[in-house]
């Protein structure tokens, strides 16, 4: 298996290689037939699929039941013969090209010792993948294939198929995401993370993975003074307070006005007085008693103006009760200023007329601009006698009894509120002593001076916010469950599940079955449910965002102007034009001669016409948001539908809004709501490959990137990343001075580029796959023609296919490399719902869900469900375990892939 001819651009990839399956998948189903009936549901696919899963996760699976073990003699019976006749030739016999010598590994006495499970790992991937041997040489036979993969699994990886090993455990951090969805279904705050947190670290490509979401000491600050705002906000520090009213300053209306006069105010809620306008408005507020009030009017000054040129004008206002007059003040120009006029009045019961009044001061100065007085709000405090007080909002949420008088039965009450608290907040239920500890903190707090029994437990219920156990997810075994290898306890099957799926906690329904120990038992029924909640928008949203780098797309820098003229023709002409433009500025106005300044107004009319095109397509954040849904929009598609994964590679519809379709040349779309749209037969569009987002996020800021489109593909379409480039390698642009007297097509440039033996071997990989794409410049613009002339898309994979359009590329991926795909898919999807990068055991778990994926027709049902129902997800590794014992937990094993 010759790994490192010169001549072959094989490589074997070893630092953070991933593994992929290459097979050829000859099915007669093609593109454009109809696919076979889908059940929409998992309770209707789990009877299917549930036979399979007994099979897959408890017994051998590839490997035949009963087969005996890799012993010595069968190694060298059976795999030895193989090695020999399509490895040693390059990675044998004295022979170690690119540093591995596959001989030496195969003849030690221990195949899993240190360092070599990873040499392993990337055999196995290249053979998958069809990698190695390279194109051309002699290939092992399909069975031959068979028995390398399964000795390299069962013996040189020592993975125990009886026994499935669901990798290690790292405590996971809640991310950034995670966070703000959990604190809104704990206690109902949207807190702002985004403003208050870092971005969390990534690994392995997600911001889900437990190793890198590190908690540091300023961070752990932020979660304190956040646990406190949020407790602040919502939870009562008193059994009464002073009743409020706050009225919209929208209420405030002339006489005869019956509605709002402007929408926009009325959304705003407030009411705008210009300076220059006389006007009166007003409302009428009903109190209940006879009492003191206090009165708050909050006004603001503002103003629109031309620049340099402010408006000097001012003007009177009077504020009336009644028709007294509380306030009269002249206001100038205060753009953005805000005012707080405090009033206390004597009323009666019953209604009380409030006014605001506007007179214009007289002024010489011009009006250039446009100034006004808006009334945000009127709020009214009142009465302040203690029997007039009222329960804050939410008291009854929080405390849902009255406050005993006794002091134990009061410990009982605080004890009670915050156990319960906790538990949710803890995903678990807290046991005696943290309750007590819990109470015994509320209640030293109330005993301080000017400290309620409410306040006492609020600072409780920070100190439940602020701890490990909540900002960490607390994992335990299930009770009676044994061996190297425990079940997970149901309370930690249920965060999993919520936390995969809904980004956020448990929910009613997971926590009583749990409690009931009866959720694994319902598992088909309960992710049915929670994917068709509406919170498992966050799994879409969030997993397609990282995995197809979809996120990126709202800040990704892309030059529209640059991009669309690098796709023109080179105009020497448009150059002179810009020359004599610079030397026509540079001279001093008054030194220009009448045909000067003639000449200078065409030209600049020139560029202002040639500007309005690239106005058109400028990269703004509708249109960028508009590329993120349609996204986004596909994949939610094709998994609540329950449709082949496929189509994500390969379809013939796609998700546009107006914007979006004028970018791609689709006429008859009107609006700016995003909606299904069928694509014409010989559309190049549909599929992930061909949409704004890829295009752009695998884009430089003014031209298309073959190479980071290609890399692209191979990394998260295919799960064949190269190794990273080494060091001083020249860039392209210095590849293509190469050929002089003309600016070379990208295509000519990276044939130089590879020419070097340092670029070959990558290049040849994904040149390709990015030379595909050339039909679409940085912007997602379909183009036949750029700046160096016609686009030519054609091309061969290194693994011997060949193509001539990126219709034709799709459908390669999508038909002859569908189960690398499907691999691929399987490994992201199960790094995201572990939280943690895969290792050596889960060749195994992967290999089962794939075939699991295949049998089903593609269907993400089918890939979910086993994830869920994998030992990866339902066990773990046992402190007792050899693994653990080995101090392979909880720090790194030996890994599987990487970024």
């Amino acid at each position: 298996m010759p790994l490192h001819r010169d001549r072959s651009p094989c490589r074997l990839d070893l630092p953070g290689s991933r593994f992929g399956e290459k097979r050829m998948i000859r099915d007669p189903e093609t593109r454009g037939a109809p696919a076979p009936s889908r059940p929409r549901s998992f309770r209707a696919i789990a009877p299917r699929l549930l036979p399979l899963a007994i099979l897959v996760w408890s017994g051998p699976a590839l490997q035949a039941v009963g087969e005996e073990p890799w012993s010595r003699d069968r190694f060298e019976e059976q795999i030895l013969p193989i090695l020999e006749d399509h490895c040693y030739s390059c990675h044998g016999l004295g022979i170690t090209k690119g540093g591995v010598d596959l001989e030496g590994l195969a003849a030690a006495d221990d195949w899993k010792a240190a360092g070599s499970q990873e040499t392993w790992l990337a055999v196995l991937k290249n053979v998958r993948s069809g990698l190695m041997p390279p194109l051309g040489e002699p290939r092992p036979s399909d069975e031959q294939e068979r028995l390398l993969q399964d000795w390299i699994k069962f013996g040189a990886l020592g993975i125990d198929p009886e026994q499935p090993d669901p990798g290690r455990v790292t405590v996971r951090r809640l991310n950034r995401v995670e966070y703000r969805n959990t604190i809104r279904d704990l206690i109902g705050v949207d807190y702002d993370t985004t403003a208050e947190f870092p971005p969390d670290d990534t690994g392995h490509g997600f911001d889900t993975i437990g190793e890198v979401l590190t908690i540091s000491p300023l961070l752990m600050e932020k979660y304190i003074a956040a646990a406190q705002e949020i407790i602040g906000r919502v939870v009562p520090t008193t059994s009464g307070i002073v009743p409020e009213r706050k009225l919209p300053g929208s209420r405030f209306r002339a006489e005869g006005e019956e509605e709002e006069p402007d929408d926009r105010r009325s959304r705003r809620g407030s009411r705008s007085l210009s300076y220059d306008e006389p006007k009166t408005v007003s409302t009428t507020v009903e109190v209940p008693h006879d009492a003191r009030y206090h009165l708050i009017f909050s006004l603001s000054a503002h103003e629109q103006y031309v620049a340099g040129q402010p408006d000097l004008n001012s003007c009177l206002v009077t504020l009336r009760a009644d028709g007294e007059e509380l306030l009269r003040r002249e206001f100038t120009r205060q753009s953005g200023a805000s005012y707080r006029l405090e009033f206390d009045r004597d009323w009666e019961a019953g209604p009380h007329e409030l006014s605001v009044e506007l007179e214009p001061v007289e002024s010489d100065a011009e009006q250039v601009g446009s100034l006004t007085l808006r009334i945000d709000e009127l709020t009214v405090r009142g009465p302040f006698d203690e029997k007039y007080l009222v329960r804050p909002a939410n008291y009854d949420r929080f405390f849902p009894e009255p406050v005993p008088d006794d002091p134990d039965a009061r410990r009982q009450y605080a004890r009670a509120l915050l156990s319960r608290f906790a538990s949710r907040a803890f995903r678990r239920p807290v046991g005696d002593e943290t309750a007590d500890r819990l109470a015994d903190l509320a209640l030293a707090v109330a005993s301080e001076e000017g400290r309620t029994f409410e306040a006492g437990v609020a600072q409780a219920m920070v100190a439940v916010l602020a701890s490990p156990r909540f900002l960490f997810r607390e994992e335990g075994i299930e009770p009676g469950s044994t061996g190297p290898f425990p079940l997970i306890d149901e309370y930690a099957l249920a965060s999993r599940l919520s936390y995969f799926l809904w980004s956020t906690m448990p929910d009613d329904e997971l926590f009583r079955l749990a409690e009931q120990g009866t959720l694994r038992e319902n598992l088909a029924a309960q992710v049915d449910r929670m994917l068709a909640d509406r919170r498992s928008d966050q799994f879409l949203r969030n997993f397609v965002g990282q995995w197809l780098q979809v996120r990126d797309v709202e800040g990704v820098p892309i030059n529209a102007f640059a991009v669309l003229s690098r796709d023109r023709p080179e105009d020497p002409e448009a150059e002179r034009r810009r020359d004599r433009f610079r030397e026509l500025r540079q001279k001093p106005a008054e030194e220009l001669t009448d045909d000067e300044k003639a000449e200078l107004e065409r030209i600049r009319d020139e560029f202002r016409r040639s500007f309005e095109r690239f106005r058109r397509f400028e990269f703004d954040g509708e249109l960028r948001r508009a590329m993120r849904r349609e996204t986004e929009l596909l994949f939610e598609h094709v998994v609540r539908e329950d449709r082949s994964l496929v189509e994500l590679l390969d379809s013939d519809y796609t998700f546009l809004n107006e914007r979006l379709a004028e970018l791609y040349g689709i006429e008859g779309i009107e609006g700016d709501e995003m909606r299904r749209v069928d694509l014409p037969p010989d559309s190049p569009r549909g599929g992930i490959l061909t949409q704004g987002t890829v295009l752009a996020v695998t884009s430089n800021p003014d031209r298309t990137s073959p190479v980071k489109r290609g890399l692209f593909i191979l990394e998260n379409i295919l799960g064949t990343p190269p190794a990273p480039p080494p060091p001083n390698i020249p860039s392209l642009e210095e590849a293509g001075k190469g050929i002089e007297g003309r600016t070379p097509t990208l295509r000519e440039a990276l044939e130089l580029h590879r020419s070097q033996p340092l670029c070959n071997s990558c290049h040849n990989r994904m040149d390709p796959l990015g030379l595909a794409l050339e039909n679409f410049n940085a912007l997602g613009m379909y183009r036949e023609v750029d700046r160096s002339g016609p686009i030519d898309p054609a091309g061969t994979l290194i693994t011997g296919e060949s193509f001539a359009s990126v219709q034709e590329l799709k459908r390669v991926l999508a038909e002859d490399r569908r189960r690398d795909f499907y691999r691929c898919l399987t490994e992201k999807l199960l790094t995201y719902a572990l939280g943690r990068g895969l290792e050596a055991p889960d060749v195994q778990t992967v290999d089962t869900l794939v075939d699991r994926l295949e049998a089903a027709g593609g269907r993400p049902s089918a890939l979910i469900a086993g994830i869920i129902e994998s030992p990866s997800f339902q066990r773990r590794r046992s402190p007792s375990s050899p693994e653990a014992a080995a101090g392979l937990e909880p720090g790194p094993g030996t890994p599987v892939g990487g970024e």
